[in-house]
């Protein structure tokens, strides 16, 4: 897969929800990262898609994710859905495709933040995968109930032809050069320490 750039990017953050979220491995961590995805993705001016699995059911998005979301400049998109894997849900590609007008679904490049890593966000690779788009999936942002469902979901996604990435990763392939404009605040972002 190709290195990542800002304009053909998209950011997917799965279903970060009610009591779910603390019941995933390493919480802190795996919250802290999908903010700084965020951050960066406001930087960078990569449109976000935010999705709620039943929410009615599970609750709505973690308060700080969801107001950090809500305060973004850039382009973002809100999805509600019962199918599983986001692309189960037929306003998924509508939403894709306002988010990247006049891309090529080939083109695109999604970057991908979400619970639960065995359930919502490998289903969402998978079929992402099978429709063409290059998927890289931020291992320090996603996570699940256990660290064997965490690692064996990734492997997976891996094997299907995701790329496993970090959000630093991410921030370095979308500014590719230090004299980037958004370079110097990345480096704050970075320097301000590491997710917990």
């Amino acid at each position: 897969m190709a290195l990542l750039d800002s304009d053909r990017s998209i950011l997917v953050v799965i279903d970060f929800q009610g009591k779910l979220v603390q019941m995933v491995h390493r919480p802190e961590r795996t919250l802290a990262a999908a903010h700084r995805l965020l951050r960066l993705a406001d930087l960078f001016s990569v449109p976000v898609v935010l999705t709620e699995q039943y929410p009615k059911g599970l609750g709505p998005t973690e308060p700080g994710l969801r107001a950090a979301f809500d305060g973004l400049a850039t382009p973002t998109f809100f999805l509600e859905k019962t199918a599983f894997g986001c692309c189960g849900d037929s306003g998924f590609e509508a939403l894709l495709r306002k988010a990247r007008p006049g891309l090529a679904p080939e083109r695109r490049q999604i970057v991908v933040a979400g619970i639960e890593a065995h359930v919502c966000v490998l289903q969402t690779v998978l079929e992402l995968l099978a429709a063409g788009p290059e998927v890289h999936v931020c291992w320090d942002a996603v996570s699940g109930r256990g660290e064997e469902y965490r690692r064996h979901a990734l492997d997976r996604m891996a094997a299907a032809g995701a790329t496993l990435t970090n959000h630093e990763s991410v921030a370095f392939e979308w500014a590719r050069h230090k004299d980037h404009p958004a370079f110097k605040a990345v480096s704050a972002l970075f320097k301000a320490g590491q997710p917990a």
